[in-house]
């Protein structure tokens, strides 16, 4: 058979939604279909208005050559170790503030305190779910703890975040996430990720009642956090991964509720299907303006869902 005759007769070969910039591809389902264009990036850029580079090395390294990092001796571990051996998240919950090892430490890459930076390490697949749009799902077994994807994009000031929401029409996909971390004395600093032009495969995550990722922020080279999602559970081969977009699971807030609707405020509804489902996505009113709904359904980030993070140290 003549080479061209062979090449003909092979499967074409599935589209890697990551566009091998993840170390393992994303596919698509169903087949010959996939999600609008976007750019794909791994990880954070730096968009209009961000207070810092995401991209700049702006932490010190730790001395740690030869020696494995431990609480007491790592400069990058101010409280206990954020991961077991196997490298999974320690703390449930909302664990307190964590700091990887980065770019200018002196362990190595097999250093226990390097997870999120790691990569993907399961299979992972974008496809239609339904009213919710597009979705991701998990091809591989998924221990509890272990960290799946981040929740990377554009990171923007808060009113370029605003101007943004501004300019949506009804039925306009909205993927910004407000997250906020309250500091020693009080102050809280607020990040904005929109990966609506720029982003990686965490935009694809549907929002669920009862989900199985928690979010947890975590600084690696510098002080603009990844949105790092860990298994919440054992999630098993085909579930669709989801999160809180309030923040809220696993994660107690002592702030006022930005979600509790105003009387004959329209919300968008909640398709996750869970039994404790709320019938509604959450909505933080705080970026929006007076007399603003949300424009968003599932299939991506709520309207400016909020994640409150934990209480950080001064560094």
């Amino acid at each position: 058979m003549a080479a061209s005759e062979e090449a003909r007769g092979a499967p074409a070969e599935a589209p890697d939604v990551a566009r091998g910039l993840e170390n393992l591809p994303v596919s698509a389902w169903p087949p010959g279909a996939g999600p609008p264009p976007f750019q794909y990036s791994p990880d954070h850029v730096a968009g209009p208005g961000a207070d810092a580079d995401p991209s700049q090395v702006s932490f010190p390294g730790c001395g740690c050559r030869g020696a494995p990092c431990r609480p007491g001796s790592c400069a990058c571990l101010r409280g206990p170790a954020h991961y077991e051996d196997d490298l999974s998240l320690r703390a449930r919950g909302a664990p307190g503030p964590l700091f990887e090892c980065n770019a200018l430490c002196a362990c190595g890459e097999a250093c226990g305190n390097r997870v999120v930076q790691r990569g993907l390490r399961f299979r992972l697949q974008v496809f239609w779910a339904g009213a919710k749009g597009w979705g991701l799902r998990t091809l591989d077994p998924v221990p509890e703890g272990q960290f799946v994807c981040e929740y990377a994009g554009e990171v923007l000031g808060r009113a370029e975040a605003q101007r943004r929401l501004r300019l949506q029409a009804a039925g306009d996909a909205n993927y910004i996430i407000a997250v906020r971390e309250h500091v020693r004395g009080g102050q809280v600093l607020e990040t904005f990720v929109d990966p609506a032009r720029v982003g990686n495969v965490g935009r694809f995550l549907n929002h669920s009642c009862e989900p199985n990722l928690l979010m947890v922020p975590v600084r690696i080279d510098s002080m603009v956090p990844k949105l790092a999602l860990f298994a919440a559970r054992h999630i098993w081969p085909q579930e669709e991964l989801s999160y809180d977009y309030s923040g809220r699971f696993l994660n107690p807030m002592d702030s006022a509720d930005p979600e509790r609707p105003e009387p004959g405020e329209a919300r968008k509804p909640c398709y996750c299907g869970a039994a404790a489902c709320a019938s509604f996505l959450p909505f933080d009113r705080s970026l929006f303006g007076p007399g603003a709904t949300p424009t968003r359904g599932q299939g991506g980030a709520a309207a400016a869902p909020q994640l409150e993070g934990p209480r950080l140290p001064s560094r």
